[in-house]
């Protein structure tokens, strides 16, 4: 056998995965400490830090505690989850171009949540821990209806079918919900306008505890099923013939992505490209196994959406830029890359 086609030894290409996740979490705690000094009220990085050992004034410590933390936590919680649901899409469908937004499921995981909004105002503890079911139910809806449409008995589950057919789906909820918005009292109509540009809407620690389990259970298990997808990446037939019982296993994935979107939809409004970009970055950094790519794809999520949060509270204060709206600046042209260098 030939040396110069051999595999790179395991010791050294650990090491530099090692040392791209530790970079990674290295600059996600220091994105932290500057979104927590970003506000319109101002604290230095020695101020952060006094308060959140317990030595910061009682304003302070509402700025940091009441304010500002439950919404960067939820930033990042966010992130992680989109990432890893588009690493699981990409996988499924073996296309670059397939993350929840452009499938639809963010759409109809949003539908299912401005209805109820709508009409039951959520200023309670119990229709917020509701919030992530109702998301989970209209995705799970929509993805269902993608997938019936796209598949056929001749050729199976074509990826560029699947993903047209999503962003058609995808846009024809969009217009049941700007439908349903015109129907909105003033108050109602302007909350729904904000959370279809994507903000993060959820900034309280009730909606973080809304959506932390969801995301402390499916991580792991998305991360437990990367041998799956390593195979699935291999084709239907070489998967098959390895023994894998694909149906299933595929069914159990799509249930954790869409579960993933739909929890992450019901607390920051309708932002897409997360799930596209923070795979494809993964991809370029740690190569294609996914016991690796999955979690810098959460990482490097976490990060891209914490980046855009604290951007849009900075740009223009002291009003605030939608976070989806500045995600939407850096991924619709990585999307166009993306669908120009396609071979789908």
């Amino acid at each position: 056998m030939n040396r110069s086609t051999s595999f790179p030894p395991a010791k050294p290409r650990r090491s530099r995965e090692a040392g791209i996740l530790t970079l990674l979490a290295v600059l996600i705690v220091i994105l932290f400490l500057v979104s927590m000094n970003t506000g319109l009220m101002r604290l230095s990085p020695l101020e952060v830090l006094h308060t959140l050992s317990g030595n910061g004034t009682k304003q302070q410590q509402l700025i940091l505690f009441d304010f500002r933390l439950p919404r960067i936590v939820i930033s990042l919680l966010i992130g992680a989850g989109f990432a890893v649901a588009g690493v699981i899409l990409q996988g499924l469908s073996r296309n670059a171009l397939a993350e929840p937004s452009t499938l639809g499921i963010n759409a109809g995981a949003g539908f299912a949540v401005l209805i109820f909004i709508s009409f039951v105002p959520a200023t309670t503890a119990a229709p917020i821990l509701v919030l992530p079911l109702l998301a989970l139910a209209g995705a799970s809806l929509t993805a269902t209806l993608i997938y019936f449409l796209s598949y056929r008995r001749e050729d199976g589950l074509s990826p560029t079918r699947l993903i047209l057919i999503g962003i058609a789906v995808g846009a024809g909820i969009y217009a049941f919900q700007l439908i349903l918005s015109l129907r909105l009292d003033p108050q109602n109509y302007q909350f729904v306008a904000i959370w279809l540009a994507g903000k993060i809407w959820g900034g309280d620690w009730r909606f973080v505890l809304a959506l932390l389990p969801w995301i402390l259970i499916l991580l792991p298990f998305a991360f437990y099923k990367a041998r799956v997808l390593n195979v699935l990446n291999l084709g239907d037939e070489l998967s098959k013939g390895l023994g894998l019982p694909l149906e299933r296993e595929r069914r159990w994935l799509l249930a954790v992505a869409v579960a993933l979107a739909g929890a992450c939809v019901s607390v920051s409004g309708s932002i897409g490209f997360v799930g596209l970009i923070a795979p494809h970055l993964a991809r370029r950094l740690v190569g294609p196994r996914h016991q690796i790519l999955l979690p810098a794809a959460a990482l490097i999520g976490a990060l891209l959406l914490l980046t855009a949060d604290t951007i849009g509270r900075w740009i223009l204060q002291p009003a605030e830029v939608p976070t989806g709206i500045v995600v939407a600046i850096i991924g619709a042209p990585y999307f166009l890359y993306l669908l120009a260098t396609s071979k789908a």
